[in-house]
């Protein structure tokens, strides 16, 4: 799965505005992968979230990815799941999810990520790249020099993920990652469609013609 800009849900970040207001300015801005990330939410608040973004991603052609619960994402027809660590494992999703959906899967560490691939992972987030407000569990930071070692390991696509700034972006590509994932620095942005925008043009001028 190619993305370049991935925006993760986060109703703390929301501003009292509308969950289909602000992944709508999201995407309009470039993002073109959003993930349903809601811990505190009940299945049926998720099913109802999801739901939602399944119906606007469709209208404005982006992916939508649902964290950690496979039957959410199978119930709203969602394109992929992004699994943890301690999730069901990659082929056991993939069995749930049916075909032609994406499995993603959160790594900190060369050996996750090789993990990841040999498991049959169609991409990795990778992080946190800074500490994160957003996960209190976080692992050790990773950073752009973490990136370039896992970029040098795998041929996996490469989301790097936490507390990432505009100012990081660039050498977080540099370094190998094929995209960012980001919550509050968009969803939490005053001008969400100008950050998306913001992001996703350096996302573009760095990886160039790069796949």
């Amino acid at each position: 799965m190619d993305s370049r800009l991935y925006v993760i849900t986060g109703h703390a970040f929301l501003k009292g505005r509308q969950l289909e207001d602000v992944i709508r300015a999201a995407i309009q801005g470039g993002a073109d992968t959003i993930q349903l990330r809601e811990k505190d939410y009940t299945g049926r608040d998720l099913l109802a979230a999801g739901h939602l973004l399944r119906r606007l991603t469709r209208e404005l052609g982006a992916r939508l990815i649902v964290n950690d619960r496979i039957d959410v994402a199978r119930a709203v027809d969602a394109d992929g799941v992004h699994l943890g660590q301690g999730d069901l494992p990659i082929e056991i999703a993939r069995d749930i999810l049916g075909p032609g959906k994406f499995v993603g899967i959160s790594t900190h560490n060369v050996a996750e990520a090789v993990a990841a691939e040999q498991a049959g992972a169609d991409y990795i987030g990778l992080g946190p790249m800074r500490p994160t407000q957003t996960k209190l569990d976080t692992e050790p930071v990773v950073g752009p020099a973490g990136v370039k070692a896992v970029r040098d390991a795998v041929r996996l696509p490469i989301v790097a993920i936490g507390g990432i700034g505009p100012d990081d972006v660039a050498e977080i590509i540099r370094n190998g990652a094929n995209s960012v994932a980001v919550v509050s620095a968009v969803i939490g942005a005053d001008d969400v469609t100008g950050a998306a925008r913001a992001l996703r043009a350096i996302v573009d001028r760095e990886r160039g013609d790069r796949a």
